[in-house]
């Protein structure tokens, strides 16, 4: 597995798939790349696909000390210069979307074209309502991930779709990181520096999203010069995936548009 490396000399593994002008998909919150295996290959061959570990993830290195989405978003210019490309575009989708945001902040000539998928600016958006957030709280396990897959899909997909998921984390993942993930993720706030971003976006939402509420697709767009929103009627945090055949082609159609 090839690692690119970080500013702090973490190694970011990372992941080259397709042909195509490039593509970086970036994943949610305490997941690795194996978040896009179901949807990464709806992009090719139109775009060569770049997935990454975030830090903290997979086969990238682990370290004990504070994690940023800031510094998420530099890793993966780190991988981007470990390859040689100048510039991508990006779809980041929930967590992935908040580093996403950065990406496009922070290194504005990185990033051509931006999707952000079920994300928000952060700590000034919409939260989850107080009952997701209790029934995610419980000490339980088990039962933190009947509700996890209730938030991503819906239950009829569920039904024909038994597993196993791609989207509920990364199992190998130590504890500590698993903490500065969603302290990271939690501490987002791009809000004020959102009307920098300059790369033509896409904001796309399920309409039935109460991980991620759909209200922050629209802060988004409106603090975004010139943003386009699409919501998917019906569909839940994992979206990209239940629906893949009406995001997937969305997509991509937002990206080579720009070609």
């Amino acid at each position: 597995m090839p690692h690119a490396i970080a500013a702090d000399g973490t190694r970011i593994a990372y992941q080259v798939r397709g042909s195509g002008a490039p593509l970086v998909l970036l994943a949610g919150q305490a997941n690795s790349h194996h978040w896009w295996d179901s949807t990464h290959a709806d992009f090719h061959p139109a775009r060569s696909t770049i997935t990454l570990d975030h830090r903290g993830t997979g086969d990238s290195d682990k370290p004990e000390r504070p994690y940023s989405t800031e510094e998420f978003a530099d890793d993966a210019v780190a991988v981007l210069d470990a390859l040689g490309v100048e510039r991508a575009d990006v779809y980041g989708t929930s967590m992935g979307g908040r580093v996403a945001q950065w990406m496009a902040i922070r290194h504005p000539h990185r990033v051509r074209r931006l999707v952000l998928g079920c994300t928000s600016p952060g700590v000034r958006g919409v939260a989850a309502d107080e009952a997701v957030r209790a029934a995610l709280a419980v000490p339980d396990p088990a039962a933190v991930e009947r509700t996890l897959l209730d938030l991503m899909y819906t239950p009829a997909w569920r039904a024909a779709h038994p597993g196993p998921y791609g989207v509920l984390g990364d199992p190998a993942m130590p504890a500590h990181a698993r903490r500065r993930h969603r302290l990271a993720s939690a501490r987002h706030d791009a809000w004020d520096a959102l009307p920098r971003i300059a790369a033509p976006t896409l904001v796309v939402h399920g309409t039935d999203d109460r991980f991620n509420p759909t209200a922050n697709a629209h802060l988004l767009a409106e603090r975004i010069p010139g943003a386009r929103t699409h919501l998917v009627r019906g569909g839940r945090h994992a979206y990209f995936e239940e629906f893949r055949a009406e995001a997937s082609p969305l997509v991509l159609d937002f990206l080579t548009a720009g070609s």
